[in-house]
């Protein structure tokens, strides 16, 4: 238990700093790349760090999502593929064939 406790002191502010640095580095291209395309292309206003954050932010409520989606798209997959009969099944294994030259891998149950 010893072990594994010492493992979690250096984890956790490591995980902090990764995280720390991930919305820094985030922040500084968004910036970058705001400023040098849409004040010449458009005529809008530079951004300074923190506005370029709000607008990451904001991109990520709007388009991302807060990630509350309840499964994944691999469940739903599996949903669809039980629910289809053996000759859909088998029609979508030749239109995959055609159509990129391979076999889908066998079925998700």
């Amino acid at each position: 238990m010893r072990a594994r406790g010492k493992k979690l002191i250096w984890i956790a502010p490591l995980a902090l700093l990764a995280m720390l640095a991930f919305v820094a580095l985030g922040g500084t291209v968004v910036r970058l790349l705001w400023n040098a395309l849409l004040p010449d292309l458009f005529g809008f206003h530079a951004v300074t760090f923190w506005q370029a954050l709000g607008l990451l932010a904001l991109s990520r409520i709007l388009f991302g999502g807060f990630g509350l989606r309840g499964g994944s798209r691999r469940a739903g997959r599996a949903q669809l593929w039980a629910r289809m009969t053996p000759e859909e099944r088998e029609r979508f294994r030749h239109r995959m064939e055609d159509r990129f030259g391979v076999e889908p891998p066998e079925a998700e149950v």
